[in-house]
């Protein structure tokens, strides 16, 4: 396989690195601790169901869809730094 200025390993390593910081930036988001029972961020009550579905909860579902988006905005990064990647 061609991988342009660096070899084989130095791909893989790579795409290792990209899937474990993936799983990090995961693994921070995850809620825990006592659930809110007001949005942290409007204020807005959350109802009981949420609270116990969620063990942590922080934001009501307006803020954490809003939230979810930021976050999605963000998460496309290419370690290697492609004219394809450059494009988007």
């Amino acid at each position: 396989m061609a991988g342009g200025w660096t070899n084989d390993d130095n791909i893989q390593a790579q795409i290792d690195d990209s899937i474990a910081d993936a799983i990090a930036r995961a693994r921070s988001e995850i809620p825990h601790g006592e659930s809110l029972h007001h949005c942290e961020e409007c204020d807005a009550p959350i109802p009981e169901a949420r609270r116990q579905a969620v063990p942590g909860v922080r934001l009501c579902v307006p803020c954490q869809s809003a939230h979810d988006q930021e976050q999605k905005a963000v998460s496309g990064y290419n370690r290697r730094g492609s004219k394809d990647s450059q494009l988007r």
